[in-house]
C-alpha cells in the first residue's frame, strides 16, 4: 500500500467516525429530549403558547418563594432555550400564584389563590400513583402523599391504610412526588404537554 493510498484511506476513517460521533449524538440528544419530564409553572398557556410568548424574563423565577422554577438551558431544543420549568421530584410547587401576577406576557395566566379558580384554571399535569412501589397499597400505611397535597380531598383521597387515589381535580403541583419517601417514588406527575402529545 503507497503512503498516500493510507493517508487517504485513514481519511476515510476518520470522516465516517466523526459522522457516527455526531449520528449518535444527535439520536441521544433525541432520546434525551423525548423522555425529560418537566411541568411548567402554574397557570402557563399550553405548551406552543407557553413557549411563543414566554418572553425569557425570569422574573417568575424571581418570585417564586420556593425556588422550585429553573430555566432550560439547550437540553431541551432551541425552541424552550431560556423557558421555566419545574422539576417535581427536585423541588415542587406550593400554588401561590405568584409567578402569573408577574408575567408581563401573559405566558403564565394571572390565578387567584383560591381553591375553585386554581382547580379550574391550574392544569400542570396529573398525579398517577405505581401501586407496586406504594408502601401503602402493599399494606405498609404511608399517607405522605396525602399529607403533602395543598388540594388533600380535593385532589387526592386516602382510603384503607392510606392508600392513596388521585382525583379529577389534582392540577399536578408535584408535592405529592416531592414527599414520596419512595425510590423510586410510587406517585408521580405526568405533565400536561406530556398527556396532550398522547392524545388523552
Amino acid at each position: 500500500m503507497t503512503r498516500r493510498r493510507f493517508l487517504k484511506q485513514l481519511s476515510v476513517l476518520a470522516s465516517a467516525g466523526v459522522f457516527f460521533k455526531t449520528s449518535f449524538a444527535k439520536a441521544a440528544y433525541k432520546v434525551k429530549q423525548f423522555t425529560q419530564r418537566y411541568l411548567r409553572p402554574p397557570g402557563a398557556l399550553k405548551e406552543d403558547d407557553f413557549i411563543s410568548r414566554c418572553i425569557r424574563c425570569n422574573q417568575c423565577a424571581e418570585i417564586c418563594p420556593n425556588n422550585c422554577i429553573k430555566f432550560f438551558g439547550s437540553e431541551n431544543g432551541i425552541a424552550s432555550q431560556g423557558t421555566p420549568y419545574i422539576s417535581p421530584r427536585e423541588k415542587a410547587c406550593i400554588l401561590c400564584m405568584k409567578c402569573g401576577d408577574v408575567c408581563p406576557t401573559g405566558a403564565i395566566k394571572p390565578v387567584k389563590r383560591e381553591l375553585k379558580p386554581i382547580v379550574q384554571e391550574v392544569n400542570m399535569g396529573i398525579a398517577r400513583v405505581d401501586r407496586q412501589l406504594c408502601l401503602s397499597w402493599q399494606g405498609k400505611s404511608c399517607g405522605v402523599c396525602y399529607r403533602a397535597c395543598p388540594l388533600a380531598d380535593t385532589a387526592l383521597k386516602v382510603g384503607f391504610m392510606e392508600q392513596p387515589e388521585v382525583l379529577d381535580a389534582c392540577v399536578g403541583c408535584g408535592l405529592c412526588e416531592n414527599s414520596c419517601i419512595q425510590i423510586p417514588q410510587a406517585i408521580k406527575i405526568i405533565p400536561r404537554h406530556t398527556i396532550a402529545a398522547l392524545g388523552k
